[in-house]
């Protein structure tokens, strides 16, 4: 159970990691990092000022000190120069703990000095650093930029980037859309042609080739009586069709009834009938 929590980890944190690295962008990381180094040198110079300050206070205070003690020395001068030798001890007390005072407050302004001086060079080093890494900075986001701008070039030449390659499949897709098309449009038109397929409102394809035989007759036709005429003998005779070079029989309405030739064939044979006489004159 161990063993699969510890896979469980390491596929989150390494999917985690592919994610962060796939959202991170260098150019921000970079802004990043250099406005947190800005926030920094933001504080050290605080800090120095705060140091500066405090020593500059102190440096008043011992400013103070050093005015009452030369007025306790004096007063302690005029009390024993008056007789008052007590006054003179009591001005001498005060001043011996001004003068503790001043070398506690000499003390602190030296931590103060040195901590001051030390903020400085840490101020001063601090900005020299972050005035480099502006530089670097600005380098390495133009050198990312122009990368990434190379392979976009080199992606829309290979046709391999996002939209071009929805570009390309678009073509595709109407350069298949067109060819199929055209056969479906060559197709339906080897059907009209060979009367598979009949327009709709149109000729079937039985009168279309009896139109067209009688446009060839016609043309037969015209070219006979030409030459007739060029030659000077009589027309012939005008081609209707297929059947015309055979004489039709044209049948009455008894010629489907039995014997109908026969009777036809005897009337044609019986000779005329020839004319009564008349009465003869006496």
């Amino acid at each position: 159970m161990a063993g699969m929590w510890q896979r469980f980890k390491m596929i989150f944190k390494s999917k985690a990691n592919a994610a962060m690295d796939k959202a991170e962008n260098p150019a921000q990381t970079l802004d990043y990092s250099y406005e947190k180094q800005l926030e920094m040198l933001q504080k050290v110079r605080r800090g120095v000022a705060d140091v500066a300050t405090s020593r500059k206070r102190v440096e008043l205070q011992i400013a103070g000190l050093d005015k009452q003690l030369t007025k306790l020395d004096d007063q302690a001068r005029a009390a024993l120069a008056g007789g008052r030798e007590d006054l003179a001890r009591e001005a001498l007390i005060r001043k011996s703990g001004v003068a503790q005072q001043i070398n506690d407050l000499h003390g602190q302004l030296e931590q103060l000095t040195a901590q001051e001086q030390k903020l400085t060079v840490a101020s001063q080093q601090l900005q020299t650093k972050v005035e480099a890494f502006r530089t670097q900075k600005e380098t390495i986001k133009a050198t990312y930029s122009a990368a990434e701008a190379q392979v976009r070039i080199n992606e829309a030449f290979t046709g391999i980037s996002n939209e071009l390659g929805d570009v390309g499949l678009a073509i595709q897709r109407a350069e298949d859309r067109t060819a199929q098309m055209q056969a479906r449009a060559g197709a339906m038109e080897e059907l009209m042609a060979t009367g598979a397929l009949e327009v709709t409102g149109g000729k079937d394809s039985l009168t279309a080739e009896l139109e067209r035989m009688a446009a060839d007759n016609q043309v037969e036709n015209d070219l006979a009586a030409l030459k007739a005429e060029l030659s000077g003998g009589p027309a012939p005779a005008a081609v209707t069709g297929p059947s015309a070079s055979t004489p039709a029989v044209e049948a009455g309405p008894a010629a489907s009834e039995p014997g109908a030739g026969v009777v036809d064939a005897v009337v044609s044979e019986e000779p005329p009938a020839q004319p009564a006489p008349g009465p003869t004159d006496s």
